[in-house]
């Protein structure tokens, strides 16, 4: 398996950005659904990874700077034929890797309180994100949720 940065033009690409588009907001009403589309990925604060087997496409993740010392995760998803085979975990991982090589104290997420995002909120604990207040320019919900992870070391 490799990541690599996500080609927008790839037609993979694009499909598993509307598999994750749609399933947002299948549990989420649009106003409390902060999903990026194709456009909102290509900002030159975000960066945006794939992970590939071969020629497909498995899953995919974003990290954007939401300051010098704090990111937060975008656009974690992997496409349903290949859940459960440990994609989201090497996403997860590259995109925490590049923001402790950035020196990012801070990392930070949304997701959905619907029972479909306990697999992702598993994972995202695991890695030892914890439940927290609203960031940046969310507001709390009943539909959305909020995790941060401090990556700055006890000295």
């Amino acid at each position: 398996m490799r990541i690599q940065l996500g080609d927008f033009n790839n037609v993979q690409v694009q499909n598993l950005l509307r598999i994750h588009l749609l399933g947002l907001h299948e549990t989420s009403p649009i106003e409390n659904s902060f999903a990026l589309d194709l456009t909102g990925l290509q900002k030159s604060n975000i960066q945006f990874y794939t992970l590939w087997q071969d020629d497909v496409l498995l899953a995919c993740g974003a990290i954007q700077e939401l300051s010098p010392t704090h990111v937060e995760l975008k656009s974690m998803r992997t496409h349903p034929e290949h859940l459960r085979k440990g994609a989201a975990t090497q996403i997860l991982q590259h995109l925490l890797e590049i923001a402790e090589q950035s020196q990012y104290q801070k990392v930070s997420l949304e997701t959905g309180t619907h029972a479909s995002f306990e697999p992702a909120i598993t994972l995202y604990k695991k890695f030892g994100f914890s439940k927290g207040e609203a960031f940046s320019d969310y507001e709390d919900s009943e539909f959305n949720q909020f995790f941060h992870l401090n990556l700055t070391k006890p000295q």
